[in-house]
């Protein structure tokens, strides 16, 4: 780690491939062709069985959500050292160039006036996440002090409230929120190592926990006895305006549809890599709302040109050839790439750590559950509204579009809203778990 980089773009993607070095390091297959092959096969092989009409797939998918699949097993693969991506690669690859491409191709289908009639009980699910960050936090340090005080206290740089405060940012806002964090409060290297990986399991934990909801959805929407008038009617919206209009592709409508999303992620990145440092040269205090980072002006970008782009008829007859199902294919790419990201055997090196972290997930769960109920919010409120926080624009859309494709910027928004909010939060978060810290 060069602790001599202070600008939160660049200790950004450092942190990446700290946290991809300390996961996969010792992997069997680390080559990332091979690695890639992997992945697809095992995707293949889930989408295949999961098209059975009949049979014990059917019944075995009725109970697994097919996407919790994507996501688990090349998870599990990583967890046993039989695949890895060590360098960071793929996932450089599939977060910079297939999630932005993902979110242009999904956008043409979007209905923004139906998203603004989701009305204000989104922002409300939004914000109770966020306070459940602020507040698990603290309340997770305590719970654990009351029977092992070493493992949550600390002294100086070693301090584990500080080290802590980097996966508060990270929860609430996304990487650039971690790195503001740590140079804020500057917990060391080997805390920052363990909290790395505290933030990479717990959040993917979380995210597993998400995607099988969005496959039991309305079990919970009828638990919850949510008002689904909102988002059916978006969806039926949605529907009409492309009902009976669909058609086989052509090869030039795939190559126009491609061109279409990797065109406009290409002047993304060109306009990122202006943007972001210029903030950093002129406007230091961007940092606090990530103005600062690439990544941010990379996903706002392009799901803005997503959205201009849609307002073209031409653009839009896109999703009549499947611009959505190109985005699914880049979208599930995306999902098996992160579930390499876990590794459940680092638990038994930090165990109270994760005790804490999932202590601290389990109450920002319960507060958000208890919110919803009361609000009668729906399951997607749920789910978007906290990996929005949690996992930030790289993973909202994943869990937005597993209850429905066409969703997705709805992720992607709030992601946005969560980097500005996320090193405040963060900062309040980190203050109060220092407070409740036992020395």
């Amino acid at each position: 780690m060069n602790d001599n980089i202070t600008a939160p773009g660049p200790i950004a993607e450092v942190v990446e491939t700290a946290a991809a070095e300390v996961v996969h390091g010792n992997a069997w297959i680390t080559n990332q062709a091979a690695v890639l092959g992997i992945l697809l096969i095992i995707l293949a092989v889930i989408f295949r069985t999961a098209s059975r009409e009949t049979g014990g797939w059917k019944k075995f998918y009725s109970i697994v959500p097919s996407i919790l699949l994507c996501y688990f097993i090349p998870g599990l693969l990583g967890t046993f050292g039989i695949i890895g991506d060590p360098s960071g690669d793929l996932y450089y690859v599939a977060s910079r160039f297939l999630l932005p491409t993902c979110l242009v191709l999904l956008c043409l289908a979007i209905d923004l006036p139906g998203i603004g009639r989701l009305g204000p009980k989104l922002l409300i699910i939004f914000f109770t996440a966020t306070a459940g960050i602020i507040l698990g936090g603290p309340f997770a340090v305590w719970i654990v002090s009351l029977f092992d005080p070493v493992s949550v206290g600390g002294e100086g740089a070693n301090a584990t409230w500080r080290g802590l405060s980097t996966v508060a940012g990270s929860w609430i806002g996304g990487g650039a929120n971690m790195t503001a964090m740590k140079e804020v409060f500057g917990p060391s290297k080997e805390l920052f190592s363990a909290m790395i990986t505290v933030d990479v399991i717990v959040a993917n934990i979380w995210m597993g926990f998400m995607l099988w909801m969005a496959g039991r959805s309305g079990m919970f929407d009828r638990w919850l006895k949510a008002d689904m008038t909102a988002i059916d009617d978006l969806e039926r919206r949605v529907e009409t305006l492309y009902a009976g209009k669909a058609r086989i592709p052509s090869t030039a409508d795939l190559m126009t549809i491609c061109a279409v999303g990797f065109a406009v992620t290409g002047g993304a990145f060109i306009a990122a890599e202006a943007i972001a440092p210029w903030f950093e040269a002129n406007v230091p205090w961007g940092a606090r709302f990530s103005l600062t980072s690439m990544f941010f002006w990379l996903i706002v970008i392009a799901t803005t040109a997503g959205l201009i782009i849609s307002a073209f008829p031409a653009a839009r007859k896109l999703e009549h050839v499947g611009a959505s199902k190109v985005a699914s294919l880049f979208l599930y790419i995306l999902v098996a790439v992160i579930g390499l990201e876990m590794d459940l055997r680092a638990i038994a090196d930090y165990p109270m750590l994760f005790v804490v972290g999932l202590i601290w997930m389990g109450f920002q769960g319960i507060l958000l559950f208890t919110v919803a109920k009361f609000i009668k919010a729906p399951s997607f409120f749920i789910a978007v509204g906290s990996q929005a926080n949690i996992g930030g624009a790289a993973s909202a859309p994943i869990v937005a579009a597993a209850f429905n494709p066409r969703l997705a910027p709805v992720g992607v928004l709030l992601a946005v809203l969560g980097y500005a909010v996320g090193t405040y939060g963060a900062w309040l978060c980190a203050n109060l778990m220092q407070g409740v810290s036992p020395g």
